[in-house]
């Protein structure tokens, strides 16, 4: 018998294209959405790089989280939806609305057209940014009963429409979710295979690096974690009975100074050794530079933050068990070398 059809939103992007990649390997049928069927050639072209030798299970149909049209018809005979399609950062914008309303109402406009054609459960691809922002002086590891102070100074829209978003989708399923269930996965910083010259704002910072870009880096901590991870983390969260009404950080547990990333790199990859950085910028400079650079402001609400993030809970709820962060870190850049994003 054949399995469940799942439908993945925002099929072009990093984490999604992972993870109809494992779906269609475990051999469900996938429906996925693209803004335009334009983008339709890309996501047939990363499943192949990717590895997915028979693309006649995996269908893509245009759909755009900022209109109501084409949802009807994408949820029709689903029987599981992991909704991936988010806004990204954008470093100059006008107002912070411009990155939280299409991410609020992009999660309403999915999970009503996900409850109205009767889906069993939703996962939903938060961040870690729903967790961690707007807390000071912390010192233990954040875990997933943390959300964001959004009511602290400093917020950056991103995590603010990260925090908005899966606080929305909670609440619908509550109130109107009419016992449809959900998870979410919150993914620190992720790393691992790129398919594509389209991967996520995460992978830039290896790419700058190994370019020879970044001369110094600022003083951030981060999570890393494989995206063959978060991707098997989705589908154990779309499965598991127990991981109904549950969210899931995706964490190694380890944290890395950006300058620890270049180590890892060093060591990895010698003949780029000359490019990359030895020093770090005080956290002074980046903040002051942020006064005048807009494109700044998020880098400098993250110089100096503890960073600790737990594992536990995936690791205990559904036997997760990803790859290290310094494995997940040189994937990235073994796949932008292989696929002459970057050359020595």
């Amino acid at each position: 018998m054949s399995k469940p059809l799942v439908v993945v939103t925002g099929g072009s992007g990093f984490i999604a294209s992972h993870i109809i990649c494992q779906l269609l390997q475990q051999g469900y049928a996938v429906r996925t959405t693209v803004r335009s069927l334009k983008k339709r050639p890309l996501v047939l072209k990363i499943l192949t790089t990717g590895g997915v030798q028979d693309l006649s299970q995996v269908s893509v149909v245009e759909a755009d989280l900022t209109h109501d049209a084409h949802w009807a018809d994408v949820m029709a005979g689903a029987t599981y939806v992991i909704h991936v399609a988010s806004p990204t950062p954008n470093r100059v914008f006008k107002d912070e609305n411009e990155m939280i309303r299409p991410a609020v109402n992009g999660v309403r406009r999915v999970l009503t057209a996900a409850r109205d054609a009767g889906v069993k459960r939703v996962v939903l691809t938060s961040a870690y940014g729903a967790i961690f922002a707007g807390h000071s002086h912390r010192t233990t590891p954040y875990t997933e009963k943390d959300w964001s102070n959004l009511v602290a100074k400093g917020i950056h829209p991103y995590q603010k429409s990260k925090t908005l978003a899966e606080r929305a989708a909670w609440d619908f399923i509550a109130t109107e979710g009419q016992g449809m269930e959900l998870a979410a996965v919150n993914p620190v910083a992720v790393m691992g295979p790129v398919l594509a010259s389209d991967y996520s704002h995460s992978n830039v910072q290896v790419r700058q690096l190994l370019e020879g870009q970044l001369r110094a880096v600022p003083n951030i901590n981060s999570g890393y974690v494989d995206v063959r991870d978060v991707a098997s983390l989705h589908l154990l969260a779309m499965t598991a009975p127990q991981a109904a009404g549950e969210r899931f950080l995706a964490t190694t547990g380890e944290t890395l100074s950006m300058l620890d990333v270049a180590n890892v790199l060093r060591e990895a990859f010698p003949q780029f050794a000359g490019r990359l950085p030895t020093r770090t910028i005080p956290n002074l400079a980046i903040k002051a530079a942020a006064l005048v650079r807009s494109d700044l402001k998020m880098l400098a609400s993250l110089v100096g933050k503890y960073a600790g993030t737990s594992d536990a809970k995936a690791v205990r709820f559904l036997g997760w068990h990803p790859r290290s962060a310094a494995t997940a870190i040189v994937a990235t850049a073994q796949s932008m070398i292989d696929l002459g994003l970057v050359t020595a």
